[in-house]
């Protein structure tokens, strides 16, 4: 019996498993040979242990430092933006609660951009997890501020 009528009569889904076991064994050998090639040019790397670098006492009180500010400015000012809707909006419902969060959202980034270096912190520095940082800790006080507000007393 020829290939075609053996392949004719496994169906689409006998074809598709030995298609599948042919392009695996296929990428297997590449692989080994790919490992092979490497092996033989290249000679062994000897592994070096990352030790953490040391930080001297000014390193360290310059980073605290910065850790502190970069907590009280986006507190600051969420609880200022917290008075703002509280006084402006009142309850906010004369607005999507969405609009009213990104409106946050921005008017905090750009304060922070301009509040961040007159203190002194350099914002080539900042990386997207510290900015994220900032940011959230603004909107949650700003959010926890408004709602206290919102709230009235016993």
């Amino acid at each position: 019996m020829s290939n075609k009528t053996k392949s004719a009569k496994k169906g689409f889904w006998g074809r598709a498993k030995e298609s599948a076991g042919q392009q695996q064994a296929l990428a297997k050998r590449e692989k080994a040979k790919k490992q092979a090639k490497v092996t033989e040019t290249s000679p062994p790397v000897p592994s070096v242990p990352h030790l953490p670098v040391e930080k001297t006492q000014e390193e360290k009180r310059k980073l605290h430092k910065e850790g502190i500010i970069k907590t009280v400015v986006p507190a600051l000012l969420g609880t200022a933006v917290g008075f703002f809707c509280f006084y402006s909006l009142g309850d906010g419902t004369d607005f999507p609660w969405f609009s009213i969060m990104v409106f946050v959202i921005i008017i905090s980034y750009y304060a922070q951009r301009l509040v961040y270096p007159l203190i002194g912190l350099d914002l080539k520095e900042f990386g997207k997890k510290d900015w994220f940082y900032v940011e959230f800790m603004a909107v949650i006080f700003w959010l926890v501020i408004w709602t206290l507000l919102l709230n009235p007393p016993l």
